[in-house]
């Protein structure tokens, strides 16, 4: 009976090292998408050209483009344009944060808050990164003009457009 028990053991306690290590070897080998340091508000991305995009669209044919220095907005489903708008990036102070990432939540309406803002009603917001969204503003009309916090702000019924356009987990593609 002792035999059996301990053989058991053994067996059991086999598994879970094995279970330990299969962790510990999934925990090492996964890497963050993004790079830099935690409090960066640039988030440095492999390069981004048209084959990686292609390889990415295999999988997910839409995807959001923000070219901060045009201050536009490009929606693509493969190759194709879907919708091109004027955007407000983040003004010089407070940069909207550049890389590859993906749209992790989606708010018909959200409260945002942070240094010197409080907005309540914050329509169609998609975050992808940290505290940063593309949403509709409803509190200014300078789209063409870095004027926000970091976040792209859209007039509202082209964010709208968008928000039911774009589905969890689009990839966001921001340029300088």
């Amino acid at each position: 009976m002792q035999s059996w028990i301990r053989s058991g053991g053994i067996r059991s306690s086999g598994t879970f090292c094995t279970g330990v290590a299969l962790m510990v070897v999934t925990l090492f080998s996964w890497s963050s998408p993004l790079t830099g340091t935690p409090n960066s508000t640039t988030a440095t991305a492999t390069s981004v050209d048209e084959n990686s995009i292609a390889l990415s669209n295999r999988s997910q044919p839409r995807w959001i483009e923000i070219d901060l220095s045009e201050q536009r907005l490009r929606a693509w489903e493969g190759k194709k344009l879907v919708h091109s708008y004027r955007i407000s990036g983040g003004k010089r102070s407070t940069p909207t944060p550049i890389g590859r990432f993906w749209i992790n939540s989606k708010y018909r309406t959200h409260r945002m808050r942070g240094s010197g803002y409080n907005i309540p009603d914050v329509p169609y917001t998609m975050y992808f990164y940290r505290g940063y969204a593309i949403h509709g503003a409803y509190w200014h009309n300078r789209f063409g003009t870095p004027v926000s916090h970091g976040c792209v702000n859209l007039p509202v019924k082209q964010a709208r457009n968008l928000y039911n356009w774009a589905s969890m987990g689009t990839l966001v593609v921001v340029r300088k």
